[in-house]
């Protein structure tokens, strides 16, 4: 996983759109009454509560120590651990295992989807939604011409991000042992909220992009890709990203 700090308190002020649309995913899910379900990348826990109103057993992991601080305090009642995504512990633990935008971030697929096949008990689903082909490019396109044109194009990083194709993601998931029952890819178009909204985006989910940067290079790019971007993704005050979404439901038959 990128070097990615989580600010939990921005995370929930600016971005709760992520939670927002996650709750559509929850239909796919369908949790019961006193299925046990881990949520992997459960971030401040607003999904995992959701779940949990449903009468499920719900156990959330996420890598952040922010994040799994501000879940524990919001959400005194769930269970809530630090854990790295590619080293579940479990095994045939859970009923359902799901996850919302968090797939994209991890480097070593092979082991997460190892390690979700690990946690399921037999006949238990899988339910994802992640970045897919082509999400956010229009913003990744602005980055990398922004530093081409400050001569920074050899010290800005834009390849960390994981958003498969369904043929890619559906054909890990069959040779880790999953059978798959649905893969949508579909466009997402996403409100960032102000007028920074696109600014602030960038600073939070690009942020290892910058890495080789100092921080006056880092913030011209920064400013060069936001107007680079406002004539066509800011308007009426209001900016939208090209989000492009992954949902996944499988089952470990």
């Amino acid at each position: 996983m990128p070097e990615i700090h989580w600010d939990a308190n921005l995370y929930n002020k600016q971005h709760h759109f992520v939670s927002d649309y996650g709750a559509d995913v929850l239909q796919w899910l369908a949790p019961k009454p006193s299925e046990d379900i881990l949520d992997v990348g459960c971030g401040t826990g607003d999904l995992a509560a959701q779940i949990a109103e449903k009468g499920a057993n719900i156990f959330g992991v996420d890598a952040s120590t922010d994040m799994i601080a501000t879940a524990r305090k919001t959400y005194p009642e769930l269970a809530f651990e630090v854990v790295d995504a590619t080293k579940l512990p479990y095994r045939q633990l859970f009923d359902a295992i799901f996850s919302n935008a968090t797939f994209h971030w991890i480097e070593n697929q092979e082991a997460l989807v190892e390690g979700l096949f690990r946690s399921l008990k037999t006949g238990g689903r899988l339910v994802a939604e992640f970045g897919g082909k082509g999400n956010v490019k229009s913003i990744i396109d602005a980055i990398a011409s922004a530093a081409a044109q400050l001569n920074l194009a050899d010290k800005v990083v834009t390849n960390f991000w994981f958003f498969p194709a369904i043929s890619t993601y559906t054909s890990l998931l069959e040779a880790k042992g999953f059978e798959v029952e649905q893969a949508w890819l579909f466009d997402r178009p996403t409100k960032l909220n102000g007028e920074d909204g696109m600014y602030v985006w960038i600073n939070q989910f690009a942020q290892h992009a910058f890495k080789n940067l100092n921080p006056e290079e880092a913030e011209s790019i920064k400013k060069l890709a936001v107007s680079i971007l406002k004539p066509h993704y800011y308007n009426n005050g209001e900016w939208t990203a090209d989000y492009k979404r992954l949902r996944i439901k499988a089952w470990k038959r």
